[in-house]
């Protein structure tokens, strides 16, 4: 589970659950394939490893070692586990004390740190026979299970505690405790039901990775996969052991690996791609529904983004990839027709989620919400890459990506993907490098050399790319814009300027802590009105990613976060959990008010952007999907209504990125590229949140069919759909 934040603002570039998880994102839920096995001969000299009294970890993201995890078991089965994780300037850090049962279930948990972004974690568990109470961000909860029959280690309905806060060293403690429970499921406290399965052994080698030896005498051992479920919307993956004790955490961008091993940290990325990989091929081949002949939607009005408005009901065909006809609703259907009734809902053109850092487990969620395409901002080259093949292959489901490239400065505060640059001849050769692949744009991050983007964007703009990013720290909106950015990256990145010195430094928290001082801005002032006047004169673009912001203002311990209201109840108890808690600490005097003063000045400052007629594009940053639902929600409260929300999330994001002749609206000859949802989102905008159905290039996805393979309750049934006899 997400155990330092919720879903939540990402750290780019990284692009996983796993990242997510432990560096609160990202990019923070993302392969190509590597060697699956140590040469057989290493078998043959395997020993099995002893139960250490210390066992030490390497986190590794991008390649990088950018955190530790430690945890000593002492007599009587007591575990203290630090773990602390620093990557693009934050991470989480916290300390754990474990009393661990002979069945595998703690009697005693406590949980003491600081999250990803700064909130404080204060967590307790106990259990005394039948009895178990705990302390979270949500507040007190208690729990009675029956007693244990004669000669059983465990009550017959024995649940688990689930953390929400803990570190990853927790995944290997419930995959023991379900090794030992019948069927590898148990029963989870505060509520759903854990669940292990069992995959491949291997043999795993320290040093190299090709079973070299190592320092420390750390010698090969075997391991085995599993998938732990039941937590969040995908299962976790991790290795064990032949003592069933935890070597790895894993996902393909993120490695969580034991002391000596961290020569395997490819490989297992390597190897968790493929396991992602097969499970979403399965899904796909499940769930995604390729018609033969032509596919008539009847009773249907289309959102027109020429006139902003519904059309009168019509019945739409699809053939193939492309939309065949837009016919009357008295049109007769031809032989052979696969008939689905949209029941008189509206078909909207799909979306385009501007700030995304795509991951494979995220693909499908996206285009499950309606999101059929997305602009990638930042990620792991080839990972992306492997992940768009498998895209347009068809082999997993997931939107059509329009890539940035990201480009970063060193600095001990590097984000730590992408590349990584240390002078402008490197940063211009990194420009070159995007712009022979065919990279939309670059993005530049917090640590590059102010020095060095005029240059940048001038070779960016000389090879047809654009030019967009944070504003890297010692800088300022303004100086960027006059350097050739087209596009600023965050709200906060733009106001930021605004509020801070010279000397003060943005690659750390401190460039989401400064918010704290937005509600002072006086939006009048000249240095306000500079910067909002360049923007206008030189056609620049923001990408405001509002939800983020308000995920870091205004969500508090205990408190459903106001972005989720429509759609926390549906979701599994890991992310329930996770998402009740607050990514910053608003503890200090006057903190808290301050921050909700910040959101308000943020949506003052985007929609007055608006009024003066500044390009504003819709992204997250966190994951999509059900984010960008809220996010699109949050710009009617900076003066935009639903309709001109819908044109600028559809066609006026395709026309930004130049992929308007084919997509964007619902006509004839475009790609079938669009989904249904319930009565008319121009008058109800939360009407987007209630998706029957989905049809991406061709492609029709039910989404009451496929939530339920991520532990999500589906919002809308499946519309009627006959399929003729063959």
């Amino acid at each position: 589970m997400t155990r330092t934040t919720p879903p939540s603002p990402r750290m780019p570039p990284a692009t996983n659950r796993l990242s997510r998880r432990m560096l609160g994102n990202a990019v923070v839920w993302r392969s190509a394939a590597r060697c699956c096995a140590i040469a057989v001969a290493l078998i043959g000299i395997l020993q099995p490893a002893a139960r250490a009294d210390t066992e030490r970890y390497a986190v590794i993201t991008g390649g990088k070692k950018v955190g530790t995890l430690t945890a000593e078991t002492a007599a009587g089965g007591q575990v203290r586990v630090s773990y602390d994780v620093k990557d693009n300037g934050r991470g989480p850090t916290v300390t754990e004390t474990i009393r661990v049962e002979p069945d595998g279930r703690p009697s005693a948990w406590s949980i003491a740190g600081t999250t990803t972004f700064g909130s404080k974690v204060s967590e307790r568990f106990t259990r005394k026979g039948a009895h178990a109470e705990w302390l979270d961000s949500t507040g007190k909860g208690a729990s009675d299970e029956a007693e244990p029959g004669a000669g059983q280690a465990s009550p017959p309905e024995a649940r688990i505690y689930v953390a929400q806060s803990a570190s990853p060293w927790s995944d290997g403690l419930y995959a023991r405790a379900l090794l030992k429970s019948a069927g590898l499921r148990m029963g989870a406290l505060p509520d759903g039901t854990l669940a292990l399965t069992r995959g491949e052994s291997f043999v795993v080698g320290p040093g190299d990775g090709a079973g070299g030896a190592a320092a420390g005498g750390a010698a090969p051992l075997r391991v085995t996969r599993y998938e732990l479920s039941g937590i969040q919307l995908t299962p976790e993956t991790l290795l064990l052991d032949e003592r069933d004790e935890l070597f790895a955490v894993v996902d393909p961008s993120t490695v969580i690996v034991r002391a000596g091993y961290e020569g395997e940290e490819r490989r297992l990325r390597g190897l968790a791609a493929e396991w992602s990989t097969a499970r979403f091929v399965n899904i796909e081949h499940e769930v995604a529904h390729r018609y033969p002949g032509a596919v008539r939607i009847r009773n249907v009005r289309l959102f027109d983004p020429r006139t902003s408005a519904l059309t009168q009901p019509v019945a739409v065909l699809v053939a193939g990839r492309q939309i065949a006809a837009i016919e009357p609703l008295t049109s007769p259907a031809t032989p052979g027709e696969v008939a689905i009734d949209g029941a008189g809902g509206t078909l909207i053109p799909g979306m385009v989620d501007m700030h995304s850092h795509l991951a494979q487990d995220e693909a499908l969620l996206d285009v499950l919400a309606g999101v059929t395409t997305v602009r990638d901002m930042g990620n792991d080259n080839a990972v992306l890459e492997a992940l768009m093949a498998r895209i347009e292959t068809g082999q997993i489901g997931g939107p059509r990506v329009i890539r940035s490239g990201f480009i970063e400065g060193r600095s001990p505060f590097s984000a730590n993907n992408g590349i990584l640059v240390g002078s402008e001849a490197e940063a211009l050769d990194a420009v070159r490098w995007y712009g022979a692949r065919g990279f939309w744009q670059i993005k530049i991050y917090n640590s590059m050399n102010p020095a060095w983007v005029p240059a940048m964007a001038g070779e960016a703009h000389r090879l047809g790319m654009r030019v967009a990013g944070h504003i890297p720290a010692f800088s300022t909106t303004d100086r960027m814009i006059d350097a050739g950015y087209d596009e600023i990256t965050h709200i906060n990145q733009f106001m930021l300027g605004w509020v801070i010195g010279p000397d003060e430094d943005t690659r750390t928290l401190f460039r989401l802590t400064a918010l704290k001082r937005f509600g002072g801005i006086d939006l009048q002032s000249d240095k306000v009105q500079r910067t909002i006047r360049s923007m206008v004169d030189r056609h620049i673009a923001i990408d405001p990613t509002l939800g983020i912001h308000e995920m870091l203002t205004l969500n508090r311990d205990g408190e459903i976060p106001p972005g989720a209201v429509d759609f926390f109840s549906h979701m599994p108890i890991g992310w329930r959990r996770d998402a009740l808690k607050a990514l910053i600490d608003t503890a200090a005097p006057g903190d808290d008010q301050a921050y909700r003063a910040a959101f308000d000045k943020i949506l003052a400052t985007t929609r007055l952007l608006h009024d003066r007629g500044v390009f504003i594009v819709f992204g997250t940053d966190t994951g999509g999907s059900f984010t960008y639902h809220r996010e699109l929600e949050l710009y009617q409260r900076a003066g935009m209504t639903p309709a001109e929300i819908l044109k600028r999330a559809s066609f006026d994001s395709m026309r930004y990125l130049g992929i308007d002749q084919r997509l964007g609206s619902i006509e004839k000859g475009k790609l079938a590229d669009f989904f249904l949802v319930p009565g008319d989102p121009t008058q109800d905008l939360r009407a987007i949140k209630r998706v029957r159905l989905v049809v991406k290039d061709g492609t029709f996805y039910y989404p009451a069919e496929v939530y339920p393979k991520f532990g999500i309750q589906p919002f809308a049934p499946r519309p009627e759909v006959v399929v003729p006899a063959p």
